[in-house]
């Protein structure tokens, strides 16, 4: 029992020791903490700050729309007849009236020449009955012929009046036919891929016809907005023609600017949207039938509004706020109210005074009362400049600080 209990006490002893030397080494360690954090928790907070400012801010209502030629037109022959020539190339811009193709004019210049040469025999005839009644009123006066016969030559002269001017008509008509047989242009545009060739014998009746022609300049854009803001757009339209920038693919670049024309005259209800349609110079063929664009229509201008940048505009429970940097290097917490907002810029209805520096980035370590470091957002990098390689920090309590206070820059984690 004594070996048992002398065993038992040096395995107890030995336990004991063990944690003792354990504790002592980590006590007698250094204790160590981030670099810096403390003083930097205690420290002001830096942010990027803008001015507000006062300007004139349009505003813009946005869609997307189809280019359309401004007039089409399937250029068809009105008359039947072989295709003698085409005189025009695929692709050609023409001019109003001029020859696109032409027909083989025989048979209706045949017709025309009957319809000339049947009023020349009517009115031969007319001019005969003409005679007839004079010498039959010189008759009549002293009773050597019936009155009877008299009227009857007046009638004949009359008849013979009236054929004239039908063949007058017919002559209209087959010099109206003779002259389908060319083909002009109706306006100014631009043919397309030819749609019957040279030596075919082409009818009215044909579908297809002979070619398409477009109006490009200036060409058309439809584009539809939501009935929510028709009444806006009547509005805007009842005081003058509204402009209209067209954009390009980025939706950045604009390619041409145009007038609106008209607003449709009812509302989609299977889409709940109404189209418009707005006219381009499209001085350089930069938009192109069917292509789809999007747009942007000025309805009104905002003249001197407060403006401030959109990322100073932060949303709360309590609703819109604002950090407005005081002059003392404490931000205070402004309610705002907003009229209208895009990526760039807000419009601030209330809250703000043109010429209020306002906190745009470094928002997380905020409240009411913080006290900041301050940097102007015109003194930072554009967003677009590649990031700079990040320093080496300091290990060193506050070398996060220390390189900044060298260097003149703020620290952000």
């Amino acid at each position: 029992m004594t070996s048992r209990r002398i065993f038992t006490f040096a395995i107890v002893a030995s336990v004991i020791l063990g944690a003792a030397a354990a504790v002592l080494s980590q006590t007698s360690q250094p204790q160590q903490r981030p670099a810096g954090r403390g003083l930097r928790d205690n420290g002001p907070v830096p942010v990027i700050a803008a001015l507000t400012r006062r300007a004139d801010v349009p505003v813009y209502l946005d869609g997307v729309g189809t280019t359309r030629a401004l007039n089409t037109v399937t250029v068809r022959p009105q008359v039947e007849g072989k295709l003698i020539s085409v005189a025009f190339k695929e692709g050609q811009d023409v001019k109003r009236g001029q020859v696109l193709a032409r027909i083989d004019p025989t048979t209706y210049q045949a017709q025309l020449d009957q319809a000339l040469a049947k009023k020349a025999q009517t009115e031969a005839q007319l001019g005969n009955a003409k005679r007839d009644v004079e010498r039959y009123l010189r008759l009549a006066q002293s009773n050597s012929v019936a009155q009877q016969q008299l009227d009857t030559q007046k009638a004949t002269v009359a008849q013979l009046e009236a054929q004239a001017k039908l063949d007058q008509a017919a002559i209209d008509n087959a010099k109206a036919v003779l002259a389908y047989t060319t083909i002009t242009a109706p306006y100014d545009g631009r043919t397309g891929i030819r749609l019957v060739d040279e030596g075919n014998v082409v009818r009215a009746s044909d579908a297809t016809g002979i070619v398409v022609i477009t109006q490009l300049q200036p060409i058309a854009v439809l584009f539809t907005l939501p009935q929510q803001q028709v009444a806006d757009v009547n509005r805007a339209f009842a005081r003058g023609p509204l402009l209209v920038d067209a954009f390009a693919a980025d939706n950045k670049t604009v390619v041409d600017k145009g007038v609106l024309q008209v607003v449709d005259n009812q509302v989609d209800q299977s889409t709940g949207t109404v189209r418009l349609k707005a006219e381009f110079p499209n001085a350089t063929f930069q938009l192109w039938p069917g292509q789809f664009v999007n747009v942007r229509l000025l309805v009104d201008t905002l003249r001197e509004v407060v403006v401030a940048p959109t990322a100073a505009v932060q949303r709360g429970p309590n609703g819109t706020f604002a950090y407005v940097v005081q002059e003392d290097s404490t931000v205070a917490v402004r309610p705002v109210t907003v009229s209208q907002q895009d990526e760039t810029q807000a419009v601030i209805a209330s809250g703000l005074g043109a010429g209020d520096r306002v906190v745009t980035t470094g928002f997380a370590r905020l409240t009411a009362g913080t006290r900041v470091t301050v940097t102007d957002a015109e003194s930072t990098p554009a967003p677009s400049a590649p990031p700079t390689a990040e320093p080496r920090r300091d290990r060193r309590p506050g070398g996060d600080r220390r390189r900044a206070s060298e260097t003149g820059s703020s620290v952000t984690r």
